[in-house]
């Protein structure tokens, strides 16, 4: 009896993957656009932007250097996100790089001993955002052609990504190693930061040369791989586009969508975004829908992340012992938060601004390339608004480091 799930389930995927195969088949044609679209899409935008962090993420770990800002950030990440001080590096990279540089980092983190299995799952439910430059060229500039949305949809995501964190600082607490609290003034923090330090590059023991070396290998396998995953899903949903199936997946959205008094309009931009992020956020600025419901639907779309994305993470934590159930559950609640806070944020930024944010007639997306089109401003804007995120996540990590250093007094021993 209890093979029977495990039988209908190998049976359900094993033929789901055949009617897919023949459906590739009789649809080849569209298949190798979708092929090639995606491919123009990794080679421009994903491999650039991705390829360093993850080469500078490898370096900085063997240094030791993720150890010493580990020791000063555990009185912040533990208290409000039940994680080690190191969690900090990973939500900062996935900050800068987007998807999925936080599995990429919770994976290694994972394997080196940095965290628990509980703290890896929890870690990997809120540092898992989108990056700035995406949300504020691409989709604000880029899609809707107004950098001021660009405010709404990052203080929506951001706000329901510290959202999500606080949520699952509860999840697993059962399993959580004791932590011994000690009198520690800032000498002794600094000293054990760099015996922190001096650790990490003493147990990682390779030359530099060596280090880069790995770091490049390592770092061309994983976008490899998310290479991979996003032809395959581009593919997977050009097929069930032309082949029709996808309007079995839009009648519960339109169920969903009824009750929430959301424009059908809507409903292709959410199936498209159940799979991808970039298709389904277009495809959501290109629906004739009123621009609050447009940017919640855009919302939960970015938090979301999409299928391809969750494909990725998978393959990242395979040899871990990481579930994907936690990061799968919260991916769903910072989709519901991000697309409640764009409603909340909307008025205020609005009224802050001065002026009525309304949609321009043309979009700006290029369907071929599969990239934004951006104005002259564009790359200056892009800039402009990666920094004033950095500053004002700086910004508030130093006051609510200051707020516990003062006044909580929280105190982690080595």
């Amino acid at each position: 009896m209890e093979q029977e799930p495990k039988q209908v389930a190998t049976a359900v995927t094993g033929f789901t993957m055949l009617l897919l195969t023949i459906a590739l088949i009789v649809f080849s044609e569209q298949g190798y656009h979708a092929t090639v679209d995606a491919l123009k899409l990794f080679f421009s935008v994903v491999f650039p932007s991705l390829l360093p962090f993850f080469i500078l993420s490898d370096v900085l770990l063997s240094t030791g250097m993720v150890h010493y800002l580990g020791v000063y950030l555990e009185p912040l990440m533990r208290p409000l996100f039940n994680v080690p001080g190191v969690g900090s590096f990973v939500f900062s990279m996935g900050l800068a790089a987007g998807y999925p540089m936080d599995a990429v980092l919770t994976a290694k983190f994972r394997r080196q001993g940095l965290c628990t299995k509980v703290e890896g799952e929890r870690l990997l439910a809120f540092s898992n955002s989108a990056d700035p430059l995406f949300i504020f060229g691409a989709v604000a500039v880029g899609l809707f052609g107004q950098p001021a949305l660009g405010a709404v949809l990052a203080l929506a995501h951001y706000t329901s990504v510290l959202m999500v964190g606080i949520t699952f600082r509860f999840y697993g607490r059962r399993e959580d190693p004791r932590i011994h609290e000690d009198n520690l003034g800032v000498k002794s923090l600094n000293k054990r930061a760099m015996d922190a330090m001096m650790r990490g590059r003493k147990e990682d023991g390779r030359p530099y040369g060596q280090v880069i070396n790995d770091a490049i290998k390592d770092s061309m396998g994983t976008l490899f791989m998310i290479m991979s995953f996003m032809v395959l899903f581009a593919v997977l949903l050009r097929v069930l586009s032309y082949s029709g199936l996808i309007a079995a997946l839009a009648l519960p959205f339109r169920a969903l969508f009824h009750v929430l008094e959301l424009s059908p309009r809507l409903v292709p931009a959410a199936v498209q975004g159940l799979f991808e992020i970039d298709l389904g956020s277009a495809a959501a600025a290109q629906a004739h829908a009123p621009l609050i419901q447009q940017l919640v639907v855009v919302s939960a779309i970015i938090a979301w992340s999409g299928l391809s994305v969750h494909g990725q993470v998978a393959s990242v934590l395979a040899d871990t012992d990481i579930s994907m159930k936690p990061y799968l559950l919260a991916r769903f609640l910072h989709a519901v938060y991000a697309g409640v806070m764009t409603v909340v944020f909307f008025k205020p930024v609005e009224l802050t601004l001065g002026h009525t944010l309304v949609l321009p007639v043309a979009s700006s997306w290029d369907f071929v390339t599969m990239t934004p089109i951006v104005p002259t401003m564009g790359y200056a804007l892009r800039v402009a608004g990666l920094l004033m995120a950095f500053s004002l996540v700086l910004l508030l990590l130093a006051m609510m480091m200051v707020v516990i250093w003062r006044y909580f007094r929280v105190k982690i021993s080595s």
